[in-house]
């Protein structure tokens, strides 16, 4: 077997120039195959992250659709949502942790000669514990806060940078809409949602300061609030508790059988794992897509093997007449092929590396490339020069040694 590696560097380091061609297509494939996978693990980690920053365990509830004469109304248009809801499904779903009623806004913000037009939340303290979501100065909202309708606000990371740069703001007075509140924390920075919103571009108030100040009291509905965010303990099943959630508001909302809901649940991780789902099966059309370089590679090294085949024709004879074995001639060939897929293979690696690392600098977007990926990489570069290589190799060993050494 050394003596066949032997003679496959030697014959390669013959023809420099045309081993590193046929390598090309292999390099090529194999790279390509590497920024792939390590992209595509890029975007799932990204997306696990983003989940992971939303919190765990969330059910979101909005306003379903609503319907005027014959005409539907878009979703989210039916506001019959309220506080009390809230309070119902806290006290009478089994496995809920807290049920959080939100309002939203939005509101120029004004600090001195700086201001800001951003995104505004109603909240209770418990909405807090249903993201998960802490401060990293000051404190958070409180009981007091809500039931007083204080003018307090929490800032999210980026609206304190749009606002106060690096300066510490808790104590200072913001300006929203022309109200002034006064800043008592800094959220912890959750960076994006799996939809692509800065989850930062927020402040948080008291839901009572929200509503009085900004949304306003409907007379239908005073307790109207436009979102409920549900937190289930672990273990609980979320489809159960979404079953349940849906019997209580239908209740609620008194709703006959057969009648379109007023109200949309939605498992917030099942809607995350079908984007990471979408995210995947992408990531390996893209492999698939660049494993066909790999398909061209192999074929470059059976043209090149068959051309070795013919120029060491005599050279076969000479070995098969002194008394080497067919299975001598398959090896030294089959390894002279392999050789040739397995070093473009390692070459790819390398080149996909830095490819990979070049986009996640340049592109700002996250690539993770792990042993596993590499290794198939490398492991089908090699068994790509062992097919294309097989049949170069076979046609040689069944060479007859008189016909080779009469060969020109």
């Amino acid at each position: 077997m050394s003596n066949n590696v032997k003679f496959a560097l030697r014959s390669l380091r013959a023809h420099r120039l045309r081993t590193s061609l046929t390598m090309l297509g292999i390099i090529i494939g194999v790279a390509a195959v590497v920024v792939m996978i390590a992209v595509g693990n890029g975007a799932r980690e990204r997306i696990v992250e983003q989940i992971r920053s939303f919190g765990s365990n969330l059910i979101s509830i909005n306003p379903g659709t609503s319907v005027m004469g014959s005409v539907r109304i878009g979703s989210g248009s039916a506001p019959r949502l309220s506080e009390d809801d809230a309070v119902a499904i806290k006290a009478e779903v089994s496995g809920i942790l807290v049920a959080s009623p939100l309002l939203y806004a939005r509101g120029q913000f004004t600090v001195g000669a700086s201001n800001w037009s951003g995104h505004l939340r109603g909240v209770t303290p418990a909405y807090l514990t249903a993201r998960e979501w802490g401060v990293t100065a000051g404190r958070e909202l409180i009981l007091e806060d809500e039931s007083r309708a204080a003018r307090v606000a929490l800032l999210g990371a980026t609206m304190r940078d749009k606002l106060f740069g690096k300066a510490d703001p808790v104590g200072a007075t913001v300006r929203i809409r022309d109200v002034p509140f006064t800043v008592i924390g800094v959220l912890e920075r959750k960076g994006q949602s799996v939809w692509g919103d800065d989850q930062d571009d927020v402040a948080l108030v008291p839901l009572k300061t929200a509503r009085r100040q900004f949304v306003g009291t409907s007379r239908a509905n005073p307790g109207m609030v436009h979102n409920i965010t549900v937190k289930f303990a672990d273990g609980v099943s979320a489809e159960e508790t979404i079953a349940e959630i849906h019997d209580l508001l239908r209740q609620r909302h008194r709703l006959q059988l057969g009648r379109e809901e007023s109200f949309l649940v939605s498992d917030l991780a099942e809607a995350a794992d079908v984007e990471e789902s979408a995210t995947r099966v992408v990531s390996m059309l893209l492999s698939a897509v660049a494993s066909v370089s790999l398909i061209v590679g192999g074929i470059g090294i059976m043209n090149i093997m068959l051309v070795t085949v013919t120029e060491r024709t005599r050279d076969i004879g000479l070995r098969l007449a002194v008394g080497a074995r067919q299975r001598d001639i398959l090896a030294q060939f089959l390894v002279e092929a392999m050789t040739l897929a397995l070093f473009g293979g390692i070459l790819g690696v390398f080149f996909g590396t830095l490819a990979a690392a070049a986009i996640g600098m340049f592109a700002r977007w996250p690539v993770v490339i792990d042993l596993s990926s590499v290794l198939l990489a490398v492991g089908f570069s090699a068994c790509v020069g062992i097919f294309f290589g097989y049949y170069p190799a076979r046609k040689a060993a069944r060479l007859q040694p008189i016909e080779a050494l009469r060969a020109e």
